[in-house]
């Protein structure tokens, strides 16, 4: 897993952005605004024993200090998504979180070798989405006399000038008033997967040049950025380490299906799939088709993408129909995998939003003939049990196995060459970049078992919360 996510700074930058600033919010706001930031209710008002009133900064700490470590990163999501925070709090957050990710590093020597290869030019050219791209990432209001004196000397107004208007300024120059060379390395990272964008530079020749150029410094360090995706027909680049294949986005996923699903190739030179769905077999099979980025598939987007596909605007209807309909696809006669599915969702119903979705039977491949026609050119393992699309790229499957992964049809004599088949599948799975966790059934018929083998699997697995 690496690092660990930094939960003392969580904690610590919490209480700054949220605890003390209890003078904004009314005693009446704060049990809303608990739950808003997924932390635990707070003391009532009134003391029940003393009959004296709490005051709202106690009221918010005792709420703080009831969180374990493990919710702090969920809040500290929460907070960057719904409270009014400075740049540097927000940068403060965001690196505290991202400590706990698998970074590539690029030394300061790198960093300075970079940005002196590296022309300006292009960016000046789109100067809004440039700046629109540095202040996502960097503090460029850091003038505290700014309301005085205009806003001339904060970082942006120097930008505007130096770089966009006058162009006295050099990329090490620019580099160094940012705080790059000295910046944690995630967000070094992030900076220069943003300057290959195309949301910062709609321009492919300008973008492949970029990676051109900072690829001969990168490669020396084991690093380098390589296209992974497209976004609006630009290439998306991603950085990884020298010699590792980044996994392709998703284009989309075919799940929790009650039957075969009906599909064509629609443009066979293009290779687009086309799913058919018919009146009599509507939600018969769910594809998520929307753009799956970095952070992967979470319950979030999914549950979003199920409201406005059935114009549901009951946020509470819409997640008990998608989990029910998503069960549904669950073989009936598997207790492990229905516990498996339950029991996930129900250890995170606190903090759910930001969990990554747990998909139920998941097509990897599809063949519209048959395995007896296809005989021994057959795809074996046509669906996952489910799969977590995880930040980062990462695929993770968990597959329940039954008596029948290694018995004959009567589930009495064992099969070695079904046994042999499973083992072979997963070895296809791992080569295709997923990593597969298998459970016994056995393992995860009883619920409360279950839920203790879950619950610590779980953990090691998510580690503090998704980054």
């Amino acid at each position: 897993m690496g690092k660990q996510t930094d939960v003392t700074s969580l904690r610590a930058l919490i209480d700054e952005t949220v605890v003390s600033r209890y003078q904004v919010f009314g005693h009446k706001e704060i049990p809303a605004l608990c739950e808003s930031l997924s932390m635990p209710a707070p003391p009532p008002q009134t003391d029940p024993h003393t009959h004296r009133d709490v005051s709202k900064h106690k009221r918010l700490t005792a709420s703080l200090d009831a969180c374990r470590d493990e919710e702090l990163p969920v809040i500290a999501r929460s907070v960057l998504a719904s409270q009014p925070v400075t740049t540097v709090q927000r940068n403060a957050l965001q690196d505290a979180l991202w400590q706990g990710t698998d970074c590539i590093e690029v030394p300061g020597r790198a960093r300075r070798e970079l940005a002196a290869s590296l022309e300006l030019g292009g960016y000046v050219r789109h100067a809004d989405r440039f700046l629109t791209m540095l202040d996502s990432l960097w503090v460029l209001d850091n003038d505290p006399l700014a309301a005085w004196n205009g806003g001339d000397r904060t970082l942006r107004a120097q930008i505007i000038r130096h770089v966009i208007n006058h162009d006295d300024w050099d990329a090490v120059f620019l580099f160094d008033q940012l705080g790059c060379f000295g910046a944690p390395h995630p967000r070094f990272a992030r900076f220069l997967e943003a300057l290959a964008a195309p949301s910062t530079i709609p321009d492919e020749p300008a973008q492949r040049q970029f990676v051109e150029t900072a690829n001969t410094h990168l490669e020396r360090v084991g690093a380098q950025l390589q296209e992974a995706g497209e976004e609006d027909g630009y290439p998306l680049f991603e950085l990884t380490r020298t010699g590792e294949s980044p996994s392709r986005r998703p284009r989309q996923v075919i799940f929790a299906t009650l039957t075969k699903p009906d599909i064509r190739i629609s443009s066979v030179l293009d290779g687009d799939l086309e799913i058919i769905e018919q009146a009599e077999r509507a939600d018969q099979v769910l594809v998520y088709d929307r753009v799956i980025g970095n952070d992967g598939l979470r319950w979030q987007d999914l549950l979003n993408w199920w409201q406005e596909k059935h114009g549901i605007t009951d946020t509470g209807q819409a997640r008990s129909t998608l989990f029910e309909r998503m069960r549904a696809s669950l073989p009936e006669q598997s207790t492990g995998q229905d516990n498996l599915y339950w029991l996930y969702y129900n250890i995170y119903h606190h903090e759910p939003d930001d969990l990554p979705a747990l998909l139920p039977e998941v097509w990897l491949h599809w063949d519209h003939q048959t395995i007896r026609q296809r005989r021994e050119r057959a795809q074996h393992h046509i669906r996952m049990d489910f799969l977590l699309l995880m930040p980062g790229r990462r695929r993770i499957v968990l597959e329940v196995d039954g008596s029948q992964h290694y018995t004959d049809n009567k589930g009495k004599v064992s099969n070695t060459r079904k046994y042999a088949a499973t083992m072979a599948a997963d070895r296809e799975l791992k080569l295709l970049g997923y990593q597969v966790y298998r459970f016994g059934h056995d393992e995860l018929e009883e619920i409360e078992g279950a839920r203790r083998l879950l619950a610590d699997f779980f953990g090691r697995l998510l580690g503090p919360g998704p980054t």
